[in-house]
Protein backbone atom coordinates (compact mmCIF):
# COMPACT_ATOMS: atom_id res chain seq x y z
CA UNK A 1 0.00 0.00 0.00
CA UNK A 2 1.14 3.32 -0.62
CA UNK A 3 1.37 5.66 2.05
CA UNK A 4 2.76 8.88 1.42
CA UNK A 5 2.04 12.94 1.91
CA UNK A 6 0.04 14.23 -0.79
CA UNK A 7 2.09 16.06 -2.97
CA UNK A 8 0.49 19.94 -4.18
CA UNK A 9 -0.55 19.98 -7.98
CA UNK A 10 2.41 20.58 -9.14
CA UNK A 11 4.50 17.48 -8.12
CA UNK A 12 1.33 15.42 -8.33
CA UNK A 13 2.22 15.33 -12.01
CA UNK A 14 5.06 14.07 -11.90
CA UNK A 15 5.19 11.24 -9.53
CA UNK A 16 6.65 8.38 -10.57
CA UNK A 17 6.35 6.24 -7.49
CA UNK A 18 2.76 5.13 -7.00
CA UNK A 19 1.50 6.45 -10.14
CA UNK A 20 1.30 2.83 -12.31
CA UNK A 21 3.55 4.79 -15.15
CA UNK A 22 6.43 1.80 -14.97
CA UNK A 23 4.33 -0.45 -15.87
CA UNK A 24 2.44 0.37 -18.61
CA UNK A 25 5.74 2.93 -20.09
CA UNK A 26 6.59 -0.03 -22.94
CA UNK A 27 2.84 0.24 -24.26
CA UNK A 28 2.95 3.88 -24.34
CA UNK A 29 6.62 3.90 -26.05
CA UNK A 30 5.20 1.84 -28.30
CA UNK A 31 2.04 3.35 -29.53
CA UNK A 32 4.32 7.13 -29.17
CA UNK A 33 6.61 5.25 -32.14
CA UNK A 34 3.16 4.30 -34.16
CA UNK A 35 1.66 7.32 -34.13
CA UNK A 36 4.62 9.21 -34.87
CA UNK A 37 4.91 6.75 -38.09
CA UNK A 38 1.50 7.34 -39.12
CA UNK A 39 1.75 11.03 -38.87
CA UNK A 40 4.76 11.28 -41.31
CA UNK A 41 3.11 9.18 -43.66
CA UNK A 42 -0.14 10.80 -43.36
CA UNK A 43 -1.97 7.69 -42.59
CA UNK A 44 -0.97 5.67 -45.57
CA UNK A 45 0.20 2.02 -45.52
CA UNK A 46 1.89 0.92 -48.48
CA UNK A 47 0.38 3.41 -50.25
CA UNK A 48 -2.79 2.68 -49.63
CA UNK A 49 -4.78 5.66 -46.89
CA UNK A 50 -6.49 4.31 -44.07
CA UNK A 51 -10.25 5.14 -44.29
CA UNK A 52 -10.69 5.93 -40.87
CA UNK A 53 -11.94 9.42 -39.09
CA UNK A 54 -12.51 10.22 -35.38
CA UNK A 55 -16.20 9.00 -35.72
CA UNK A 56 -16.09 5.72 -34.90
CA UNK A 57 -13.39 6.19 -31.86
CA UNK A 58 -15.93 8.35 -30.02
CA UNK A 59 -18.33 5.43 -30.16
CA UNK A 60 -16.00 2.56 -29.36
CA UNK A 61 -14.05 4.91 -26.62
CA UNK A 62 -17.87 5.40 -24.72
CA UNK A 63 -18.31 1.70 -24.66
CA UNK A 64 -14.62 1.10 -23.79
CA UNK A 65 -15.01 3.40 -20.93
CA UNK A 66 -18.04 1.58 -19.45
CA UNK A 67 -16.67 -1.75 -19.83
CA UNK A 68 -13.32 -0.17 -18.00
CA UNK A 69 -15.83 1.82 -15.55
CA UNK A 70 -17.29 -1.82 -14.64
CA UNK A 71 -14.35 -3.62 -14.23
CA UNK A 72 -12.57 -0.59 -12.05
CA UNK A 73 -15.09 -0.41 -9.74
CA UNK A 74 -15.47 -4.31 -9.17
CA UNK A 75 -11.78 -4.27 -8.29
CA UNK A 76 -12.18 -1.50 -5.80
CA UNK A 77 -15.01 -3.60 -4.40
CA UNK A 78 -12.72 -6.84 -3.64
CA UNK A 79 -10.23 -4.48 -2.72
CA UNK A 80 -12.28 -2.50 -0.06
CA UNK A 81 -14.21 -5.86 0.94
CA UNK A 82 -10.58 -7.03 1.72
CA UNK A 83 -9.39 -4.14 3.91
CA UNK A 84 -13.17 -4.65 5.69
CA UNK A 85 -12.18 -7.96 6.38
CA UNK A 86 -9.05 -7.45 8.03
CA UNK A 87 -10.15 -4.89 9.86
CA UNK A 88 -13.32 -7.03 11.29
CA UNK A 89 -9.86 -9.74 11.74
CA UNK A 90 -8.60 -6.68 14.33
CA UNK A 91 -11.80 -5.56 15.95
CA UNK A 92 -12.78 -9.13 16.85
CA UNK A 93 -9.34 -10.63 17.92
CA UNK A 94 -9.17 -7.76 20.55
CA UNK A 95 -13.15 -8.81 21.95
CA UNK A 96 -12.20 -11.94 22.48
CA UNK A 97 -8.85 -11.11 24.41
CA UNK A 98 -10.79 -9.00 26.12
CA UNK A 99 -13.55 -11.43 27.10
CA UNK A 100 -10.75 -13.55 28.29
CA UNK A 101 -9.62 -10.76 30.47
CA UNK A 102 -12.78 -9.90 31.91
CA UNK A 103 -14.90 -12.83 31.94
CA UNK A 104 -12.52 -16.06 33.13
CA UNK A 105 -12.32 -16.68 36.46
CA UNK A 106 -8.59 -17.03 38.12
CA UNK A 107 -5.40 -15.52 36.99
CA UNK A 108 -4.63 -14.06 33.45
CA UNK A 109 -2.36 -16.50 32.08
CA UNK A 110 -5.28 -17.76 29.94
CA UNK A 111 -5.99 -14.86 28.28
CA UNK A 112 -2.33 -14.75 27.17
CA UNK A 113 -2.62 -18.67 25.33
CA UNK A 114 -5.72 -17.22 23.47
CA UNK A 115 -4.30 -14.28 22.65
CA UNK A 116 -0.96 -15.43 21.25
CA UNK A 117 -3.15 -17.91 19.49
CA UNK A 118 -4.99 -15.34 17.62
CA UNK A 119 -2.00 -13.53 16.83
CA UNK A 120 -0.61 -16.79 15.07
CA UNK A 121 -3.92 -16.82 13.22
CA UNK A 122 -3.46 -13.50 12.21
CA UNK A 123 0.38 -14.53 10.21
CA UNK A 124 -1.03 -17.64 9.40
CA UNK A 125 -3.78 -16.34 7.07
CA UNK A 126 -1.37 -13.84 5.67
CA UNK A 127 1.20 -15.83 4.77
CA UNK A 128 -1.05 -18.66 2.85
CA UNK A 129 -2.59 -15.58 0.90
CA UNK A 130 0.68 -14.34 -0.05
CA UNK A 131 2.13 -18.00 -0.12
CA UNK A 132 5.00 -17.84 1.79
CA UNK A 133 6.28 -19.62 4.53
CA UNK A 134 4.47 -19.40 8.21
CA UNK A 135 6.99 -21.38 10.29
CA UNK A 136 8.91 -18.49 11.91
CA UNK A 137 5.96 -16.69 13.12
CA UNK A 138 4.34 -19.67 14.35
CA UNK A 139 7.69 -20.99 16.45
CA UNK A 140 8.29 -17.23 17.51
CA UNK A 141 4.53 -17.80 18.71
CA UNK A 142 3.43 -21.09 20.03
CA UNK A 143 4.64 -23.79 21.46
CA UNK A 144 6.42 -26.69 19.85
CA UNK A 145 3.36 -29.09 19.75
CA UNK A 146 0.99 -26.27 18.55
CA UNK A 147 3.64 -24.89 15.57
CA UNK A 148 3.51 -28.41 14.60
CA UNK A 149 0.19 -28.62 14.46
CA UNK A 150 -0.76 -25.91 12.53
CA UNK A 151 2.25 -27.21 10.56
CA UNK A 152 0.16 -30.13 9.47
CA UNK A 153 -3.08 -28.54 8.90
CA UNK A 154 -3.82 -27.69 5.13
CA UNK A 155 -5.68 -24.55 6.26
CA UNK A 156 -3.33 -22.83 9.27
CA UNK A 157 -5.89 -20.65 9.95
CA UNK A 158 -8.41 -22.61 10.72
CA UNK A 159 -6.55 -24.68 12.46
CA UNK A 160 -6.02 -22.24 14.89
CA UNK A 161 -9.68 -20.82 15.20
CA UNK A 162 -10.05 -24.54 16.36
CA UNK A 163 -7.55 -24.51 18.74
CA UNK A 164 -9.22 -21.23 20.13
CA UNK A 165 -12.31 -22.86 20.51
CA UNK A 166 -10.88 -26.20 22.23
CA UNK A 167 -9.61 -23.52 25.14
CA UNK A 168 -12.97 -21.92 25.14
CA UNK A 169 -14.56 -25.38 25.88
CA UNK A 170 -11.41 -26.18 28.37
CA UNK A 171 -12.32 -23.59 30.26
CA UNK A 172 -16.21 -24.44 29.86
CA UNK A 173 -15.35 -27.74 31.20
CA UNK A 174 -13.15 -26.58 34.13
CA UNK A 175 -15.94 -24.30 35.40
CA UNK A 176 -13.90 -21.22 35.02
CA UNK A 177 -16.48 -19.48 32.26
CA UNK A 178 -20.37 -19.34 33.71
CA UNK A 179 -22.27 -20.97 31.33
CA UNK A 180 -24.10 -17.98 30.73
CA UNK A 181 -21.31 -16.08 29.13
CA UNK A 182 -20.42 -18.80 26.65
CA UNK A 183 -22.26 -17.32 23.66
CA UNK A 184 -20.86 -13.98 24.00
CA UNK A 185 -17.19 -15.48 24.01
CA UNK A 186 -18.10 -17.25 21.37
CA UNK A 187 -19.31 -14.63 19.03
CA UNK A 188 -15.89 -13.06 18.31
CA UNK A 189 -14.41 -16.50 17.48
CA UNK A 190 -17.45 -17.02 14.95
CA UNK A 191 -16.56 -13.54 13.32
CA UNK A 192 -13.11 -14.22 13.03
CA UNK A 193 -14.49 -17.31 11.17
CA UNK A 194 -16.70 -15.46 9.10
CA UNK A 195 -13.18 -12.83 7.78
CA UNK A 196 -10.94 -15.45 7.44
CA UNK A 197 -13.66 -17.13 5.00
CA UNK A 198 -14.13 -14.40 3.80
CA UNK A 199 -10.58 -13.60 3.03
CA UNK A 200 -10.52 -17.10 1.17
CA UNK A 201 -13.93 -16.40 -0.81
CA UNK A 202 -11.78 -13.70 -2.18
CA UNK A 203 -8.47 -15.36 -3.02
CA UNK A 204 -9.98 -18.43 -4.50
CA UNK A 205 -12.67 -16.42 -6.71
CA UNK A 206 -11.14 -14.13 -9.11
CA UNK A 207 -13.19 -11.42 -11.61
CA UNK A 208 -14.54 -13.40 -14.75
CA UNK A 209 -11.35 -13.76 -16.97
CA UNK A 210 -13.43 -12.55 -20.10
CA UNK A 211 -14.08 -9.66 -18.62
CA UNK A 212 -10.34 -8.74 -18.89
CA UNK A 213 -9.68 -10.79 -22.01
CA UNK A 214 -12.58 -8.58 -24.12
CA UNK A 215 -10.82 -5.09 -22.55
CA UNK A 216 -7.57 -6.26 -22.71
CA UNK A 217 -8.22 -6.65 -27.10
CA UNK A 218 -10.18 -3.53 -27.42
CA UNK A 219 -7.97 -1.35 -25.24
CA UNK A 220 -5.02 -2.26 -27.70
CA UNK A 221 -6.62 -2.43 -30.76
CA UNK A 222 -8.25 0.88 -30.19
CA UNK A 223 -4.90 2.60 -29.26
CA UNK A 224 -2.70 0.98 -32.64
CA UNK A 225 -6.07 2.23 -34.53
CA UNK A 226 -6.65 5.86 -33.31
CA UNK A 227 -3.61 7.84 -34.90
CA UNK A 228 -5.07 6.26 -38.32
CA UNK A 229 -8.60 8.11 -37.17
CA UNK A 230 -6.58 11.47 -35.87
CA UNK A 231 -4.25 12.36 -38.36
CA UNK A 232 -5.98 13.87 -41.00
CA UNK A 233 -7.94 16.06 -38.14
CA UNK A 234 -5.12 17.14 -36.02
CA UNK A 235 -2.07 16.50 -38.07
CA UNK A 236 1.35 16.88 -35.99
CA UNK A 237 -0.66 16.65 -32.53
CA UNK A 238 -1.77 13.14 -33.21
CA UNK A 239 1.32 11.60 -31.21
CA UNK A 240 0.33 13.65 -28.13
CA UNK A 241 -3.45 13.10 -27.92
CA UNK A 242 -2.64 9.09 -28.86
CA UNK A 243 -0.29 8.91 -26.31
CA UNK A 244 -2.52 10.55 -23.45
CA UNK A 245 -5.43 8.51 -24.35
CA UNK A 246 -3.36 5.46 -24.54
CA UNK A 247 -2.09 6.42 -20.69
CA UNK A 248 -5.64 6.56 -19.66
CA UNK A 249 -6.76 2.97 -21.02
CA UNK A 250 -3.61 1.45 -20.36
CA UNK A 251 -3.15 2.98 -16.30
CA UNK A 252 -6.73 2.13 -15.72
CA UNK A 253 -6.18 -1.23 -16.97
CA UNK A 254 -3.24 -1.91 -14.78
CA UNK A 255 -4.34 -0.44 -12.00
CA UNK A 256 -8.10 -2.65 -12.03
CA UNK A 257 -5.71 -5.53 -12.53
CA UNK A 258 -3.36 -5.21 -9.64
CA UNK A 259 -6.11 -4.37 -6.90
CA UNK A 260 -8.50 -6.66 -7.95
CA UNK A 261 -6.16 -9.19 -6.56
CA UNK A 262 -5.67 -6.95 -2.97
CA UNK A 263 -3.14 -9.67 -0.95
CA UNK A 264 -0.70 -9.51 -2.74
CA UNK A 265 2.69 -7.40 -2.57
CA UNK A 266 2.57 -4.90 -5.19
CA UNK A 267 2.28 -1.02 -4.66
CA UNK A 268 -1.19 -0.82 -4.33
CA UNK A 269 -2.25 -4.26 -2.49
CA UNK A 270 -3.19 -3.97 1.11
CA UNK A 271 -0.66 -3.77 3.64
CA UNK A 272 -0.72 -7.29 5.83
CA UNK A 273 2.29 -7.08 7.18
CA UNK A 274 1.36 -3.42 9.02
CA UNK A 275 -2.06 -4.85 9.59
CA UNK A 276 -0.27 -8.25 11.29
CA UNK A 277 1.41 -5.96 13.35
CA UNK A 278 -1.27 -4.00 14.42
CA UNK A 279 -3.01 -7.40 15.44
CA UNK A 280 -0.20 -8.56 16.99
CA UNK A 281 0.83 -5.55 19.15
CA UNK A 282 -2.66 -4.54 20.20
CA UNK A 283 -2.90 -7.97 21.85
CA UNK A 284 0.37 -8.17 23.38
CA UNK A 285 -0.51 -4.72 25.35
CA UNK A 286 -3.95 -6.30 26.31
CA UNK A 287 -2.09 -8.73 27.93
CA UNK A 288 0.56 -6.85 29.64
CA UNK A 289 3.72 -7.59 27.17
CA UNK A 290 6.40 -4.84 27.52
CA UNK A 291 6.86 -2.97 24.61
CA UNK A 292 10.28 -3.62 24.18
CA UNK A 293 9.51 -7.46 23.27
CA UNK A 294 6.94 -5.74 20.54
CA UNK A 295 8.28 -6.88 17.21
CA UNK A 296 9.73 -3.92 15.15
CA UNK A 297 6.90 -1.91 13.49
CA UNK A 298 7.29 -2.26 9.45
CA UNK A 299 8.50 0.73 7.68
CA UNK A 300 7.29 2.12 4.43
CA UNK A 301 10.29 1.92 1.60
CA UNK A 302 9.85 4.35 -0.99
CA UNK A 303 6.32 4.92 0.12
CA UNK A 304 4.82 1.47 0.08
CA UNK A 305 3.67 -0.55 2.91
CA UNK A 306 3.53 -4.02 2.72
Amino acid sequence: MIVRPRPNWLRLLFVWRGSILRKILPQLVAVLVLALVVTVVHGQVLRWKVPLNFVPFSLIGLTLAIFLGFRNGTSYSRWWEARVLWGSLLIECRAAVRHALTLVDGDQAQASVLARRLIALGHARRHQLRGSDAAADMARLLPAGEAARVAAARYPAAALLQMAGEWLGELRRQGRVAPALVPAMEQPLAQIGNAIGGCERLANTPIPFTYSVIIHRTIYLYCLLLPFGLVDSIGAMTPLIVVFVAYTFFALEALGSEIEEPFGAEPNDLALDAICWTIETSLLEAIGVDRQAWPPQPEPRDHVLS
